[in-house]
């Protein structure tokens, strides 16, 4: 329910390397064009594979068909961002605080420490 209705694929991956390949996704997750630049870039969100033993076949074959359908045929660059994003739990906890801040307290008791409270609920900074 979450996934799009339609898949951007590179024309070199076949629909059963798609279908196989997509087991090994967590949650199913197979990789998901989200926006390109008229310069030909393009960025594809990709979940983590489960199998530590597959990832580097299966990931080297979906950056090769990427990189085969690419124009330019320019490289593959990828980034982790897992470690840098803030997960998706993080995010909510932040909205739910700023809320909070927003709806809930009265501003007239809290303009001295509000700055300081919306910089504490973290939502400016994971937005920026």
């Amino acid at each position: 329910r979450s996934l799009p209705e339609y898949f951007v694929v590179p024309s070199s991956l076949a629909d059963q390397d798609l279908k196989l390949y997509s087991y090994s996704f967590i949650g199913r997750r197979m990789p998901l064009w989200s926006w390109n630049h008229p310069n030909g870039s393009a960025l594809v969100r990709m979940a983590n594979i489960k199998d530590v033993l597959q990832q580097r076949r299966i990931d080297q074959r979906i950056c090769n068909a990427i990189t085969r359908s690419h124009p330019l045929r320019s490289d593959v660059h990828k980034a982790d961002l897992d470690k840098s994003l803030p997960s998706i739990q993080d995010i909510q906890a932040a909205h739910t605080k700023l809320k909070q801040l927003c709806v809930n307290e009265p501003f007239e008791e809290t303009e001295e420490k509000w700055l300081s409270s919306l910089e504490n609920t973290h939502w400016l900074e994971y937005i920026r």
